[in-house]
């Protein structure tokens, strides 16, 4: 499985990502390792996430969540908070 996902930093920004192994990923954001943004943003929270079939699919997805304003991301995030 592949996962698209965003992160709710510190400082209340957005961090968009993809990955095979969420639960790797996060650990490797939250011990600074993941990436430089992030890094400098600790602590982080997974607020959102997708499943796909391809690493192409959520690569998709994940430009097209990076291009939405941080309102429509914040709704993203109650829209799926509310489901889980």
């Amino acid at each position: 499985m592949h996962y698209t996902y965003m992160l709710r930093c510190c400082d209340q920004s957005l961090y968009t990502g993809y990955t095979n192994d969420l639960d790797k990923r996060i650990e490797k954001h939250l011990s600074g390792k993941a990436s430089k943004y992030t890094r400098a943003r600790l602590p982080v929270e997974l607020v959102y996430y997708e499943t796909f079939e391809t690493k192409s699919e959520a690569m998709s997805r994940e430009a097209r969540i990076k291009q939405l304003s941080k309102i429509e991301k914040e709704y993203l995030i109650n829209s799926f908070q509310m489901i889980k």
